[in-house]
């Protein structure tokens, strides 16, 4: 279906200590409004951390926790063994496979936007029947145009590669432009500078078999 188209206990503290906890605090109180103004500015939540997972905000990176807001801008990364989902306004999901990098470009709830995939794999899903959105997915291989769909994108036996389990996408790599259905999957052949400096070449679409689903969706934590 569908068309085309990231508290002190004080006990004992010395006057150092103590002096130390009340500029903390006060810091604390002064960066409460901005804090505020971040959460105003979420786009969605982590709904799932598993393992060392970090948000890199205004050049700061630090551990997320479930239930942290994310916003436009930040960058989600997943550590070795590690995995994390995101849920982006109320439908859409960003399910991550370890040592993979998200970059919330400019999502907009409900109606689409751009999100990059620096690196790693990820399974993007949105229910089926709930309202379209124009979302556009850059990798390092070229885009993914989409619409209301569920889809792995990442390494896949020896290429990056992209498969539909619902929905319709448009795969573009450099000159190539593929439309992937309902259980179907592409692969993009070429080293890693080839498809970042002009997109490698894109296969032509076939079904995939059930061990190769479950492989790419293993690769996410879904399995």
């Amino acid at each position: 279906m569908g068309g085309i188209k990231s508290f002190y206990i004080n006990g004992g503290l010395t006057r150092r200590q103590t002096f130390g906890l009340v500029g903390g605090l006060a810091g604390t109180l002064a960066l409460a409004p901005l804090l505020s103004a971040r959460a105003s500015d979420a786009i969605g939540e982590m709904t799932e951390v598993k393992g060392d997972v970090m948000r890199t905000q205004n050049d700061v990176e630090s551990l997320i926790k479930i239930g942290a807001p994310v916003a436009n801008n930040d960058l989600v990364a997943t550590g070795s063994k590690s995995f994390a989902s995101m849920l982006l306004g109320t439908e859409t999901k960003i399910i991550m496979g370890e040592n993979t990098e998200v970059l919330l470009d400019s999502f907009l709830a409900e109606q689409g936007g751009t999100i990059e995939l620096v690196s790693g794999d990820m399974v993007f899903d949105r229910p089926e029947g709930t309202p379209k959105i124009d979302l556009t997915i850059r990798t390092t291989f070229g885009q993914i145009g989409v619409r209301g769909t569920k889809f792995f994108v990442g390494k896949s036996r020896g290429n990056m590669a992209v498969f539909v389990e619902h929905g319709l996408v448009e795969v573009k790599s450099g000159e190539t432009l593929r439309k992937v259905g309902i259980g179907e999957g592409v692969d993009i052949a070429g080293d890693s500078k080839t498809r970042s400096l002009f997109g490698g070449d894109v296969s032509e679409t076939k079904k995939w078999g059930k061990g190769r689903i479950e492989e790419a969706y293993k690769s996410v934590g879904l399995l």
